[in-house]
């Protein structure tokens, strides 16, 4: 007695040939056509959701006689077209929300769903490019097909469009803090130069408000050491000022 090998994510009322049921397993895989005698399965994925790297498929069934068969009993590939339907939703929605958006954790936000929405839409349309040829007559599976690639280049867009976003901003936050960094080494240069500018001050203030009496032999020299002080602070405070002057051009 042949078992049968059970296979979860295929529809229970799919009577698809052996040569097809060899080929899978009890996972759903990647997105392809299967090829068999005389059927061929398309296997598709539904939109991923953020955050989770399972993703569930959608199987289409072309049977013996040339026609189509979808998931939920519905004939023909009406099916593939509602989920065309539903990727375009995403993609819209992400791209207004990219247009409007003024901050960096949607943005970012953004580039982490429209990654994987942009990897499911090539792997889709390498399975549908497969498919055609096996039914080059049918005018539907080529228009979805044709459908896909414009499908697919909207995500591709989307997310290099948000990831150049990101950078812009990130580019322009770093211009900005570089400005302002510039701007406070301005202010510390002009209080460093007003503070050597009237150290020489405090300290005469300080030596004149001392109540002492200075000794005799000093007093004639007072004067001259208040002087030599004086010289030496203009002398520190030009020397300062201009290699601060030099370096700054």
């Amino acid at each position: 007695m042949t078992v049968r090998k059970v296979i979860r994510f295929l529809p229970e009322d799919f009577e698809i040939e052996e040569s097809l049921r060899d080929q899978l397993s009890s996972r759903s895989g990647t997105q392809r056509f299967l090829a068999g005698d005389h059927e061929a399965l398309l296997i598709v994925h539904e939109v991923p959701e953020p955050k989770i790297p399972e993703r569930d498929a959608l199987v289409f069934w072309r049977r013996a006689d040339g026609t189509w068969r979808g998931p939920a009993d519905s004939e023909g590939l009406k099916e593939m077209s509602r989920l065309f339907d539903r990727y375009q939703s995403v993609i819209d929605k992400y791209e207004a929300l990219l247009e409007e958006t003024e901050e960096v954790t949607q943005v970012f936000e953004i580039i982490r769903h429209a990654a994987p929405i942009a990897r499911s839409m090539r792997n889709m349309l390498a399975a549908l490019e497969a498919a055609v040829p096996a039914d080059e007559e049918n005018r539907t599976l080529i228009g979805l097909r044709d459908r896909v690639r414009e499908m697919q280049r909207a995500a591709e867009l989307l997310y290099h469009d948000s990831k150049l976003t990101l950078e812009f901003w990130q580019a322009e936050s770093a211009e900005e803090h570089q400005q302002a960094a510039e701007r406070l080494n301005s202010i510390a240069f002009r209080l460093n130069l007003m503070a050597g500018f009237f150290l020489p001050l405090v300290a005469v203030a300080g030596l004149l408000g001392m109540n002492v009496e200075i000794p005799g032999f000093l007093q004639p020299g007072f004067w001259v050491i208040l002087g030599a002080g004086l010289l030496l602070g203009a002398i520190v405070l030009f020397v300062v000022g201009w290699e601060g002057l030099r370096r700054k051009k």
